[in-house]
């Protein structure tokens, strides 16, 4: 049981931009969560299924009220301290399921604001770094708190293997690399919550 002077334990949600289940970002998630019960303290990574809602039509909020499957996804956004993006790059942006979960959760009043951020990404040469840049900049107008190190973009097609065929992370040094990511967020989180 924890001491009254204990800090609460960080509760991160993981957004993955991919729908495929077998996605190289859905294995990045799975690696973060394994590595996160396994040997990070105080924190805890929740996956959120983004493939349900559907796509941003302002039509669809009747009475003041978001649509069905839209609230619940707005208050696990509206409760979490901080959040794990795994995105892929599509035609040098974010993919239109990440798109469309964020402009959801930033419908008045934004449920993003005022949290800690981390992205990682997995692609070609540049490892889908393109795809972060462009979510850093929305992160600025969600008032949303990117860690700027250590960035995270994994080449998954270069020897020796990054993936196995489920899209499961395998390779050890990107292991690590990827808890360094998480740390950074939890350590970015726990001053952005001391400034409250």
């Amino acid at each position: 049981m924890e001491s009254p002077s204990s800090p609460k334990p960080i509760k991160v949600t993981a957004i993955c931009g991919s729908l495929r289940k077998a996605s190289f970002h859905h294995g990045l998630i799975r690696s973060a969560i394994d590595i996160t019960n396994n040997s990070i303290n105080g924190m805890s990574i929740e996956h959120i299924d983004i493939s349900s809602l559907p796509m941003l039509n302002t039509d669809l909020e009747v009475d003041d009220k978001f649509p069905p499957e839209v609230e619940p996804f707005r208050q696990k956004i509206l409760q979490s301290d901080c959040f794990l993006f795994a995105s892929p790059e599509y035609n040098y942006t974010v993919t239109a399921p990440l798109k469309n979960a964020i402009d959801w959760a930033s419908r008045l009043p934004n449920v993003w604001a005022d949290k800690a951020a981390a992205v990682i990404s997995a692609g070609g040469s540049f490892g889908g770094g393109l795809s972060q840049y462009s979510l850093r900049q929305s992160g600025v107008y969600l008032d949303l708190h990117f860690i700027n190190k250590p960035e995270f973009f994994l080449d998954a097609f270069e020897d020796p293997p990054k993936f196995d065929d489920d899209g499961n992370l395998v390779d050890e040094d990107a292991k690590e690399k990827l808890k360094a990511v998480l740390l950074a967020l939890k350590a970015f989180t726990l001053r952005l919550r001391g400034r409250r």
